[in-house]
């Protein structure tokens, strides 16, 4: 109630016209605060929604999701997939104008690499270093051909920070970040808002058309369209899907959307502490006996107006990565009684904690009403987005509904999540067998090589579920019909090359 009443507070004021918004300011409304703006110690959706306009990477992907130069202009690979050579722009440099060149390159690994706190390391583990052969040439000496890291380097893992401000800043980095992208850090101000102005040394400074870009937290998606509509935020992400038709219906809103490449599931925790001792996280029945519980179809139709697709695999069923032999169960819940009985758990209570997001807030009372027909009691327990995440990694947890935007490559969405030393397995699930999968299909460039390892693995994780996949999000924004140029991307980033506000 307290973060709703906050969040009603910030809109007023917003209706209002704040004092620090202006015409050249572009306004977007964000589903919740980031965390940690350091690309190595960072892992919410959002915070790479801001770092779209904060920090540069060295390569992009493309709307079509192919990989494209941005910092590098191009790259080679050796014979035996042990050195990728990138040749990097000479015309770069970094917000406290430090200049872009190989040595930052070499910097920004090692830092992904040996920061105490990075959430990289799983993602550059298969480099063993780097070697500066010029100032515009950087080569990267990998311990064995890792076909997942232009991938990488697409995302947080080669986004670009100054070397001298990572230096003198240390681990409170992501107080003021320093990066190489088209707008600078100016300010920010927890749960309220995130201030970037435009950087006039921007490489591609011409694409550019705000002299600042604010993002607005603002967690109540009723409020944020009430925001839109008021002309008090130009654009929004993740439009609650009941809202689609009614925003295009309006004349004076755009409505674009795109599939995602990621997953929204149950992440039950299995053995990260003492919370790990339930039914739910030390035996997989009684988790396979919960996803039968749950019909995925209804749910998507009571909540999402079916616009969002089901699922049960990190991949969504339209991905080349699927396995089919594993389609989506319909619904048993006398099946999830029988295992329930079987694992000696009939009537057994377990907490799932989401955010206060009225959305995910419905999604588990569906899920709740669900599995209580099964015997499964769950009570739902309310946490920010940033405390979510920071329990989750603490252990403070039985199970959390949570999700990932999804990458490029398969081996984003499942690696960190499901290796024994993967950054991002909170549930500590470790299975000796998921990790020679999924690293050996990091070392092959054959699809057909890597997708016999991703379906073994998914063979196997669709007994033990350690995570419980439900649905695959449609990305929804909705923008002021004033807004032009602007193009949806499968990752859901906002990308500002090249968009503009008419008057």
């Amino acid at each position: 109630m307290l973060r709703t009443q906050k969040t009603l507070a910030l809109a007023a004021l917003l209706m209002l016209g704040a004092s620090w918004a202006h015409a050249a300011d572009l306004r977007i409304g964000l589903a919740e605060d980031p965390d940690v703006l350091d690309p190595d110690q960072s892992r919410t959706f959002v915070g790479r929604i801001v770092y779209a306009s904060l920090c540069d990477k060295l390569v992009e992907i493309s709307p079509a999701l192919e990989i494209v130069p941005m910092l590098a202009t191009g790259w080679t690979w050796s014979d035996d997939g042990l050195t990728l050579t990138m040749t990097l722009r000479d015309d770069v440099t970094f917000h406290d104008g430090e200049p872009f060149n190989a040595e930052a390159v070499a910097y920004n690994i090692n830092r992904s690499k040996t920061l105490e706190e990075s959430r990289r390391k799983s993602e550059v583990a298969s480099i063993a270093s780097t070697t500066v052969i010029d100032a515009t040439t950087i080569q990267i000496n990998l311990t064995k051909p890792d076909a997942t890291l232009i991938a990488q380097l697409a995302d947080r893992a080669g986004m670009m920070v100054s070397p001298k401000a990572a230096e003198a800043a240390g681990v409170e980095f992501g107080l003021a970040p320093v990066c190489a992208g088209p707008f600078a850090f100016k300010e920010r101000v927890a749960q309220d808002r995130i201030v970037l102005d435009k950087f006039a040394g921007y490489w591609n400074a011409d694409a550019i058309s705000f002299d600042t870009v604010t993002f607005l937290p603002i967690i109540d998606p009723t409020v944020r369209l009430a925001n839109l509509r008021a002309g008090d935020i130009d654009m929004l992400e993740r439009l609650s899907a009941t809202d689609v038709g009614s925003v295009r219906g309006d004349s004076g809103l755009q409505f674009e959307q795109a599939v995602s490449l990621g997953y929204q599931g149950i992440t039950v925790n299995v053995a990260n502490g003492d919370l790990a001792n339930t039914p739910l996280g030390q035996d997989s029945r009684v988790r396979r006996a919960l996803s039968l519980a749950i019909d995925r179809e209804a749910m998507n139709q009571v909540v999402f107006d079916g616009v969002m697709a089901i699922g049960n695999q990190s991949f969504p069923p339209n991905s080349p990565w699927y396995n089919a032999a594993f389609p989506v169960q319909a619904r048993d819940v006398e099946a999830a009684k029988a295992l329930l009985a079987e694992a000696g758990a009939e009537n057994i209570s377990i907490e799932i904690q989401t955010t206060p997001d009225p959305v995910n807030q419905q999604l588990m009372q569906v899920v709740q009403a669900m599995a209580a027909e099964a015997g499964i009691n769950i009570t739902i327990v309310s946490k920010e987005f940033t405390t979510q995440l920071s329990d989750q990694t603490a252990g403070n947890f039985q199970a959390s509904q949570i999700g990932w935007s999804g990458r490029v490559d398969p081996d984003g969405n499942i690696h960190t999540f499901l290796t024994c030393a993967g950054g991002q397995n909170d549930s500590k699930y470790c299975k000796p067998e998921i990790d020679d999968l999924l690293n050996g299909a990091r070392v092959s460039n054959d699809s057909a090589v890597r997708k016999q390892s991703y379906d073994a693995a998914a063979a196997i994780l669709a007994e033990e579920l350690p995570i419980i996949y439900l649905y695959h999000q449609t990305w929804l924004w909705a923008l002021s019909d004033k807004v032009q140029g602007y193009v949806p991307y499968p990752d859901g980033m906002i990308r500002l090359q090249g968009v503009t506000v008419t008057e």
